[in-house]
């Protein structure tokens, strides 16, 4: 057990308290805040994609597609254009409204979460447009070859292709100084003050006068200075997030993305919320890669797909055998109370209730259930085994159906529930042990009732 007290004492150390100040850091919080409120959009405008996917994977159902769904297959794809296809847009809003809301809070500065979310917006429509120097002059890029057409410095796909998930680390940087260049502004009195009796959406406009022309500013520097050096901010910024995004898509990379989750939550942090913050704009851009056609493992809801059935920890299994099979009557409660929200990847009733947060009994599993399961889903992906994860599956959605509706394949419920077994076969062990122990604490507290009696 002095094993096991140093083993936690170090994990405190070394992930607990720093990962905690990452957690508190504002930029992180108003990422996490995005991320989240993404999720409406990424799942719908992922799913009608699957209408044009089916008839691909099962070429038994094309004739009836073709003269039903397809007919219409323009129409609703606008969906997933005004979802997925500027999902950038969103994450610029979404940040710059939510950090200086933050800032607005915790700083008492007078500065509006309206403001900074136009203004993040704006800072990054700035940096939209391909820009080149020639003959001695900075000018819009127009090139319309049968491989690329650029009009006007709008490189177009279905969408002007940066407002998609290509651009969601654009946006999230320009979202950041927008918004810290408009803190500045307002705390140095760079503003237009008007009368009280001004009208508060009046007032508010001016205010952010002085903001818009210092961002505007700023920005075109940046973007004249990168064009002058032949780049420009997106190219910059995709060198070290291709690099990141490259990383985490290798098994590697998985595996270290599972074990920091896990080692977050053993210490008491919600790992799976912090971790997300880094990785959601990766997902995401993987995802729509794949749906053009690339077969990137780590994608979309990986993870609750098919890594952490049943939550973190990959406790279905877990759950369905204490609430069973177990001995011990505390185990078989909180079993049955937790097996419905398990159902959907909710597990902090089993993560607070077994324990498993500091709990040295359980701490190995926990770990090493979800880094098997994700392996073994990588594997299939890899192996072109299962088709690759194209849509955006809610992430409550029960083992299986998350597996089929993200990969529009049905070999895709076979693995998840694969998966779902190798993670129970490596926690059966564990629990039995842990069973019978709390059997025999139970027992020795019946016997002391007895004796008192």
């Amino acid at each position: 057990m002095e094993n096991n007290g140093r083993f936690f004492s170090f994990m405190t150390k070394t992930l607990l308290k720093p990962m905690s100040k990452v957690a508190q850091y504002r930029i992180v919080r108003a990422v996490m805040a995005a991320g989240m409120a993404s999720i409406p959009f990424t799942i719908v405008g992922s799913m009608v994609l699957v209408l044009n996917v089916i008839p691909l994977v099962w070429p038994v159902t094309a004739g009836f597609w073709n003269a039903t769904f397809m007919k219409f297959s323009d129409l609703y794809m606008v969906i997933n254009t005004a979802t997925m296809g500027i999902l950038a847009m969103y994450f610029a809003l979404a940040i710059g409204y939510e950090l200086t809301r933050i800032i607005q809070t915790e700083d008492k500065l007078k500065v509006a979460p309206l403001n900074g979310a136009f203004l993040s917006l704006f800072a990054f429509f700035m940096c939209l447009p391909e820009l080149v120097v020639k003959g001695g002059k900075i000018i819009l890029l127009n090139s319309i070859t049968p491989k690329e057409k650029v009009i006007s410095g709008f490189r177009m796909t279905a969408t002007i292709d940066r407002l998609g998930t290509s651009g969601i680390f654009t946006a999230i940087i320009m979202a950041i100084v927008a918004v810290y260049l408009y803190k500045f502004c307002v705390k140095h009195n760079w503003t237009i003050r008007m009368p009280e009796a001004v009208p508060e959406g009046v007032s508010r406009s001016f205010t952010a006068l002085i903001p818009t022309a210092v961002i505007a500013l700023v920005v075109m520097v940046i973007n004249g200075s990168l064009v002058l050096l032949g780049t420009d901010i997106f190219k910059m910024i995709s060198i070290p997030f291709s690099f990141v995004t490259n990383l985490t898509s290798t098994w590697i990379g998985v595996i270290v993305i599972e074990f920091l989750i896990h080692a977050l939550w053993i210490v008491g942090i919600h790992g799976a919320n912090i971790i997300s913050a880094f990785i959601t704009p990766i997902l995401l851009t993987n995802m729509a890669a794949n749906a053009k056609g690339a077969h990137i493992p780590f994608a979309g809801e990986f993870n609750n797909s098919f890594a952490i059935m049943g939550g973190s920890g990959a406790t279905l299994g877990l759950c369905l055998f204490i609430a069973f099979a177990a001995h011990s009557e505390q185990l078989k409660v909180l079993g049955r109370a937790s097996l419905a929200p398990a159902l959907f990847n909710i597990n902090e009733p089993l993560i607070f209730g077994l324990p498993i947060v500091y709990n040295p009994y359980l701490a190995i599993p926990f770990f090493l259930a979800p880094m098997a399961s994700a392996s073994l889903a990588y594997a299939a992906f890899y192996f072109r085994l299962i088709n690759p994860i194209i849509t955006q599956a809610p992430w409550p959605s029960p083992i299986g159906f998350g597996a089929l509706i993200s990969t529009v394949d049905i070999r895709a419920v076979i693995v998840a529930i694969l998966c779902g077994i190798v993670a129970f076969l490596i926690w059966f062990p564990f629990i039995k042990l842990y069973d019978a122990k709390l059997v025999n604490d139970e027992k020795q507290v019946a016997d002391g009732k007895e004796a008192e009696a």
